[in-house]
C-alpha cells in the first residue's frame, strides 16, 4: 500500500484517507475492527503493516507532511495554545452548533463538547499509537500462525501476570505502573471481583489500554500456557531449588531469551498472602527485591513497577520524564534549555571587570596575594560551566556593588 504526500497530507495513493485515520481506527478497536471501518480495498492485515511504520518511524517528517489531528501538525504549525488553535481555523462548531468559535484561517471544524477541544486541540500521537497497532498486529499474526509453540517477536514485552488480584483498585495501579514502563501484556489469574471492573479503570489514571488489552484466566496454568520462562516475584524463602535472581537479573535474562524468540512473564501474588508454594514451583526462577528485613512486603503496583523499572532502564528509546507537543526529550546532564555555554571570551572580560573592581577595593592586599587569588577565582568561576546569561547577571552584580548603595561610582564601573 502506497503514501502520497500531496498537500501536506500522507494519504493512502488513490484515496483521501490520510495515515493518520487509519492509525486511529486500528487503535481505537482491534485490528480487524479498524480495517473494516475503513474498508479501503486492498488495505488488509497484509499491507497495513508499512502504512503504521511509515507513521511510527516519523517518515511524515521527512516528507513535511502531517496528519490532521497529529500533534506533529500542531507542532508544525507552530500552534502553542488553545487561542491560536482557534484563530488558526475559519470556524470551529461545537456541539449541534449552538458555539462557533470564529478565527482567521480557511478550514472549519467540528468538535462534540469544549471539554473536548480543551483536552484535544493539541493533537494526539499518532506515531506513538502506530507503534502499539504494530505490537497488536504482530501478535495477532503469532497467535493465528502458532501450532503449540510461542513465538516473540520485535517489541515483545515480559507478560505481567497477577495471581487471584483481590481489590480492582490495585489492578489499575498495577496497569498504571505498566504504562509507565512500557509492559504492555497484563493477564489476570481469578480475579477476586470478576473482569472487566470499571473501578479499575479509575484506578489506572489513563493507562485504559493496558485495561482493554488485559486478559483474565480461571487457573495459573492458563495464564503461563504459552510463556516459555516466567519467574515468581517474593518475599519468602522457599524450600524450592531454583535460582534466586535479583530484578536487574531477572530481567537481563528475560532480554536474552525474548531476543532469541522466547516469551516471559513475571509472576506477582495476592495482595494478603503472597503466593502459594504449588504456585512458585511453576517458575523458572526467583525474583527477590533488596529490601529492609524486618519490613519485605511490598504492595502489588509497588512491586510490578520495580520490575517495569528495570525493564524500562535496559529501552535504548527511554526518555527521562515526559514529553509532550512542548516537551523534548532530555537526556542526562544540565539542562540548558534555550541558553547557551558561555564563550571564553565573556569569561575572560567578567574575570576582567571583576579583578579591576577588587583592585580598585583593595581586595589584593598585600600585592604579592593578587595572582594566587585571581588564579583562583578563575578556576573557582570556570568550574561552574556558566551560560552566556549568567555570565551577564555576574557583570550585573559586579556593577551594581561596584556602585555602592549611593551610586558614588556611578558612570565608573560600566560593563565593556
Amino acid at each position: 500500500m502506497n503514501i502520497e504526500c500531496d498537500g501536506g497530507v500522507p494519504r493512502l495513493a488513490g484515496t483521501e484517507i490520510a495515515v493518520g485515520a487509519v492509525v486511529h481506527a486500528c487503535h481505537a478497536a482491534t485490528v480487524d475492527q479498524g480495517l473494516a471501518q475503513l474498508a479501503v480495498p486492498g488495505l488488509t492485515r497484509d499491507t497495513l503493516e508499512p502504512v503504521l511504520q511509515f507513521c511510527a518511524s516519523l517518515q511524515c517528517v521527512e516528507a513535511q507532511a502531517s496528519c490532521p489531528g497529529c500533534k506533529r501538525r500542531t507542532e508544525m504549525l507552530g500552534l502553542e495554545t488553545l487561542d491560536q488553535y482557534i484563530l488558526h481555523h475559519k470556524e470551529i462548531i461545537v456541539g449541534d452548533g449552538a458555539i462557533r468559535l470564529q478565527g482567521q484561517g480557511a478550514i472549519t471544524v467540528t468538535t462534540p463538547c469544549l471539554e473536548t477541544l480543551a483536552k484535544q486541540w493539541s493533537g494526539e500521537n499518532y506515531w506513538f499509537w502506530s507503534r502499539r497497532v504494530i505490537r497488536k498486529l504482530r501478535h495477532g499474526i503469532r497467535r493465528a500462525l502458532m501450532h503449540g509453540e510461542a513465538v516473540a517477536g520485535d517489541g515483545e514485552t515480559p507478560s505481567v501476570i497477577l495471581m487471584e488480584p483481590q481489590l480492582a483498585d490495585n489492578i489499575g495501579m498495577v496497569a498504571r505502573a505498566c504504562a509507565n514502563f512500557g509492559l504492555d501484556n497484563l493477564r489476570l489469574v481469578n480475579p477476586r471481583d470478576g473482569w472487566p471492573n470499571e473501578k479499575a479503570r479509575i484506578a489506572a489514571s489513563g493507562a485504559n489500554y493496558i485495561i482493554d488489552d488485559s486478559t483474565a484466566y480461571p487457573v495459573l496454568d492458563e495464564a503461563i500456557a504459552d510463556l516459555n520462562w516466567i519467574v515468581a516475584t517474593t518475599a519468602r524463602q522457599r524450600d524450592l531449588r531454583k535460582p534466586v535472581m535479583t530484578p536487574e537479573q531477572a530481567i537481563s535474562e528475560m532480554r536474552t531469551r525474548i531476543g532469541r524468540g522466547e516469551r516471559c512473564g513475571i509472576l506477582f501474588g495476592r495482595e494478603r498472602n503472597g503466593l502459594e508454594t504449588n504456585e512458585v514451583a511453576n517458575a523458572d526462577a526467583l525474583v527477590m527485591i533488596p529490601v529492609n528485613a524486618q519490613f519485605a512486603s511490598l504492595n502489588l503496583a509497588q512491586a510490578v513497577l520495580l520490575m517495569g523499572y528495570e525493564w524500562m532502564r535496559g529501552n535504548k528509546d527511554r526518555s527521562l520524564g515526559r514529553v509532550t507537543t512542548f516537551e523534548k526529550p532530555l537526556v542526562e546532564g544540565v539542562n540548558m534549555g534555550h541558553d547557551r555555554p558561555a564563550t571564553k571570551q565573556e569569561l575572560l572580560g567578567f574575570f576582567e571587570h571583576l579583578e579591576r573592581e577588587l583592585e580598585h577595593q583593595g581586595f589584593f592586599n598585600p600585592q604579592q596575594r593578587r595572582p594566587t587569588v585571581v588564579q583562583n577565582l578563575r578556576t573557582l568561576f570556570s568550574r561552574m560551566g556558566a551560560t552566556e546569561q549568567e555570565v551577564r547577571t555576574l557583570r550585573g552584580i559586579v556593577a551594581t556593588l561596584a556602585q555602592g548603595k549611593g551610586g558614588s561610582r556611578k558612570g565608573k564601573s560600566q560593563v565593556p
